[in-house]
């Protein structure tokens, strides 16, 4: 056996064993989640919303809107967090030094006034410009800063906030009317265990949203959106519910997640100076509470929804994802000690070398481990057998796991209720690990090599925005079920 084989053969080995052992990880995941869903699916017949709504002693809400040129969806998305069924919340928004309209659609949506408000500054940020508030929301408040990045406007956020507790929510993001009332029920339950939770983030692309709510929901025609249907189903339904199992959640989603605000302010609020500061304060959240040895519940909820606008070319797919590896990487790296560390309970154990090795240096194994093993065979430094076996570990699990994140999102809620939209899911599914799949673990083989370079800015992300007229024809009145 040549040098090249035997680097061949060991290489083959390395990403069999890889995608065998992230397959068995899945698999279990996916086991917990089945579980988790079932319960969550019982105890939510019996969920007392109406009684949260209605109780003088449901906690008050700021909710926290970081904006930076979204001039395209900024009015939308803040009508609809007005509109949520909530009994007290306020909204914040703050335009980071935006270089496009922001500051003057939301001016002339909501006609807002000047007024001088004290702000706490516990936590340091850009300099603020001014405040004003609205005429017609008087729950609605508008921050006009200079531009320090999404972590310091949303530091600048909590310290305009007026509450105990503080939801950051995305600009491109619209949450579903009863969202904030389901997503405070661990709060309500347990309020002096609980300090965070989020929620599960769906793609709305494809769908209509008149005024912030959404009028009609249907696939989205590009293939690239669908695709990302498959992998948020994955991530949220199998990923989030299987660490919250073991109280070892590493990601609430930026675009929806709850706090306490006190909390936040003691470990110093958002991190700058990384691209994924959802995580990071996550991580630095389950490292205080867990060395100060705190009891402390982080939750991920499956039933509060928020939807957002999800990369509709590869283009800017591409950026998104070398941003997101790059700020997993970024996060892994700040808190490298906690990994493997028995003080840090199941995240340190389980959760952060799962991320190290199936999220960020796995990206490596799945660009290059098709392409290789295919080679290795070809030249005859594998055998047929191994061959066969390889692609039934990484490509058939990987169809068996989308496929059971599909069945999960039935189970949980059945928003895609037309049949023919369940099966087009599954060939694309099927379709997924031909391609798909491969671009994908490029563009994070790529975001690693921008972390190596210390690459820090965040990457322009081009949106449509969320009102828009329906990308497929909507039936007529008389079609509609």
């Amino acid at each position: 056996m040549s040098v090249v084989e035997a680097i061949l053969w060991v290489f083959s080995w390395l990403a069999f064993a890889y995608f065998a052992v992230y397959g068995l990880c899945q698999i279990a995941l996916t086991l917990v989640a089945w579980k988790r869903l079932a319960a969550g699916r019982h105890a939510r017949t019996f969920s007392p919303l109406d009684e949260i709504y209605s109780s003088p002693f449901t906690p008050p809400v700021s909710i926290l809107l970081p904006a930076y040129n979204e001039e395209a969806g900024v009015v939308g998305s803040v009508h609809s967090l007005l509109d949520l069924r909530y009994p007290r919340h306020e909204v914040i928004v703050v335009n980071d030094g935006s270089t496009d309209r922001t500051i003057e659609v939301l001016r002339e949506a909501f006609e807002l006034v000047p007024v001088r408000e004290a702000l706490r500054t516990r936590i340091p940020t850009a300099p603020v410009r001014g405040a004003f508030v609205s005429r017609t929301h008087p729950n609605l408040w508008v921050l006009d800063k200079e531009n320090g990045g999404k972590a310091d406007a949303l530091n600048a956020g909590i310290n305009a906030s007026a509450h105990a507790h503080f939801c950051a929510i995305d600009a491109d993001a619209v949450l579903e009317q009863d969202s904030l009332l389901r997503i405070i029920v661990p709060f309500v339950d347990d309020p002096e265990l609980v300090v965070a939770a989020g929620g599960i983030v769906r793609v709305v692309n494809g769908a209509v949203i008149e005024s912030g709510r959404m009028v009609d929901f249907r696939l989205p025609r590009g293939h690239i959106a669908r695709f990302q249907i498959l992998e948020y189903f994955r991530a949220f339904l199998i990923g989030r519910l299987g660490f919250d199992s073991i109280n070892a959640v590493l990601i609430i989603s930026g675009a929806f997640g709850l706090f306490k605000r006190e909390l936040v302010e003691a470990v110093g609020g958002y991190e700058h100076g990384t691209v994924g500061e959802d995580a990071e304060l996550v991580a630095r959240l389950q490292r205080y509470l867990r060395h100060g040895g705190e009891r402390f519940r982080i939750r991920f909820i499956p039933n509060p929804v928020c939807w957002t606008e999800a990369p509709s070319d590869v283009k800017t797919l591409s950026r998104q994802r070398r941003r997101w590896q790059r700020g997993l990487g970024e996060t892994l790296w700040r808190h490298r000690s906690q990994i493997f560390n028995p003080r840090a309970g199941a995240f340190g154990l389980f959760t952060l070398p799962y991320f190290l090795f199936f999220e960020l240096l796995g990206a490596v194994i799945e660009a290059l481990g098709i392409p290789v093993v295919l080679v290795a065979w070809l030249i005859g430094a594998l055998s047929v057998t191994f061959f066969v076996l390889f692609l039934a570990v990484s490509v058939l699990l990987a169809v068996v796991i989308s496929i059971s994140a599909l069945l999960l999102e039935e189970y949980a809620d059945r928003r895609y209720e037309r049949g023919p939209d369940m099966a087009r899911l599954v060939v694309y599914a099927v379709a997924e690990s031909v391609g798909y799949t491969q671009m994908t673990a490029y563009f994070r083989c790529m975001g690693f090599v921008d972390l190596l370079r210390r690459r820090h800015d965040w990457g322009a992300m081009t949106r449509r925005g969320l009102e828009q007229a329906p990308e497929v024809p909507l039936p007529e009145p008389h079609a509609r079920a």
